[in-house]
């Protein structure tokens, strides 16, 4: 089983299948200062367009989410590989109504009459305002809908001017406000989160125009063009929700990723994970943790890593892409990647397991102890100051301190294989590729070369030498 904090929180099947949904994240974000794109700006190590993803997809069909790419694009198509030939390339960006433009004939191959526009910068959004926006645009048979927020400091945000009747008249960004104190009071502003009648929105969207301070198209305009046709806009309001906020430099990256990772403690407490110094923990969305899982902060989880019920993670430890089994244990500063731990098997403290590693029911690695692709059966233990690398031990496996597989000849790496019950002496160097038979014993400080046949003690070191010794 391998399931994380986004698949639990998706919900089964499509609840839209005439809605196609259009993510915008063509942005550099030059507030970021960052030479990445926005949208791959991590939370929680995880980028922040695939919380995006996770709030549309569950209202969604999969193949009818296309996502507008622009600057450094290829590294957007990089990490989100499962996107692939849902991307529509903007090559110049030119505001969100140019990104709209861009993709109109790519959305009406959809065949879906409606289209659910998001921000990619929107790491904290959830699906169910999404849901009301599409029913609640579709109920009053707008050709437009949008979500607003109330803020008690709106500075930033394009405000919504509505009438005497509550009826929306426009959308002022907030630069061609200038100083018009009665439109800088408004508190409710834009989300920049539509939803489309598409048929009904293409022509407008054709004269969308750059008259503005930004020399941009935004798609607030079509507000106005609206309006001024008579056509019904539905301005749906959302409360004082952040989550529907942008992230537009670094203090606002972290305050949004501190709010997913208090939301994300909060929901494993809630269903049985004992989280000690919970202020300190730091949990993935794509982790999933058994009910009886029990850590100490600080302790950093991320990637696709799994607990059985039992594991125990102490202080000080950082884990990505890891599988425990029942009963496993990691003491305090430890490092795992890429790594599979079976049942009851104890590792560090100040313990390295890199990728490929796996160690099998009641393995033991110990302290500054590094396991890079190798597996230890059943019962090893390898507890003090060892490096095993390109290995694999056979059960009940005995390594003693300062033993290493000298697995790179400068050019390849080789294996080193080591039957079953054996024991291996301190200061050992096993020069690979080598192989060593069951129940053997090799002695302390060895430089081993050659295979070790079964049953055999082998013991490969200088003879010692007692010289005088000469003062000066």
């Amino acid at each position: 089983m391998n399931m994380s904090l986004m698949q639990e929180n998706g919900n089964e099947g499509t609840h839209f299948q005439d809605v196609c949904g259009l993510i915008l994240a063509a942005g550099k974000g030059t507030r970021m200062q960052s030479d990445y794109p926005k949208v791959l700006q991590p939370l929680l190590d995880t980028p922040m367009l695939r919380y995006v993803y996770r709030a549309v997809e569950p209202l969604l069909a999969a193949d009818k989410i296309s996502t507008v790419v622009g600057y450094r694009q290829e590294l957007i198509q990089d990490v989100f590989p499962d996107q692939s030939g849902r991307f529509i390339v903007q090559n110049e960006q030119l505001g969100t109504g140019h990104a709209l433009q861009c993709s109109l004939q790519a959305l009406s191959g959809h065949g879906c009459p409606w289209c659910l526009v998001v921000n990619g910068d929107v790491p904290l959004i959830k699906s169910e305002p999404l849901e009301s926006l599409i029913r609640e645009t579709r109920r009053q048979q707008a050709v437009l809908g949008f979500l607003t927020l109330e803020l008690a400091r709106p500075a930033g945000y394009g405000r919504v001017l509505r009438g005497e009747d509550g009826r929306v008249l426009s959308i002022l960004e907030e630069k061609d406000i200038k100083d018009n104190d009665r439109y800088l009071k408004i508190r409710e502003v834009n989300s920049g989160i539509y939803c489309l009648d598409l048929a009904g929105i293409k022509p407008y969207v054709r004269n969308l125009t750059n008259q503005n301070q930004q020399g941009e198209y935004y798609i607030t305009q079509l507000v106005d063009l609206l309006v001024r046709e008579q056509k019904r806009v539905a301005a749906v309001k959302g409360g004082s929700n952040h989550d529907f906020l942008g992230v537009n430099s670094p203090r606002e990256l972290i305050q949004a990723e501190e709010a997913l990772r208090q939301e994300i403690v909060d929901h494993w407490l809630d269903r049985g994970v004992v989280i000690h110094n919970p202020g300190q923990v730091r949990i993935a969305p794509t982790v999933f943790i058994e009910p009886g899982v029990e850590m100490t902060g600080p302790v950093e989880l991320y990637g696709q890593s799994f607990m059985e019920r039992g594991v125990r993670l102490d202080s000080h430890i950082w884990i990505k892409d890891g599988l425990f089994g029942p009963n496993a244990r990691v003491r305090a500063f430890s490092h795992l990647e890429g790594v599979k731990v079976g049942p009851s098997c104890q590792v560090g403290p100040f313990a390295r397991l890199r990728p490929e590693a796996e160690l099998k029911a009641g393995s033991r690695v110990g302290n500054f102890v590094e396991i890079k692709k190798a597996v230890l059966d059943k019962s090893c233990k390898v507890n003090h100051l060892s490096y095993i690398g390109d290995a694999y031990l056979g059960e009940g496996v005995n390594v003693g301190a300062g033993t290493i597989t000298c697995n790179y000849d400068g050019k390849n790496k080789h294996l080193t294989h080591i039957g079953n019950q054996v024991f291996i002496g301190s200061n050992t160097a096993l020069v690979a590729p080598v192989k060593v038979g069951q129940n053997s014993l090799i002695g302390a400080g060895s430089v081993v070369t050659k295979d070790v046949p079964e049953k055999t003690l082998a013991v490969a070191r200088a003879k010692q030498k007692h010289l005088v010794r000469r003062k000066k």
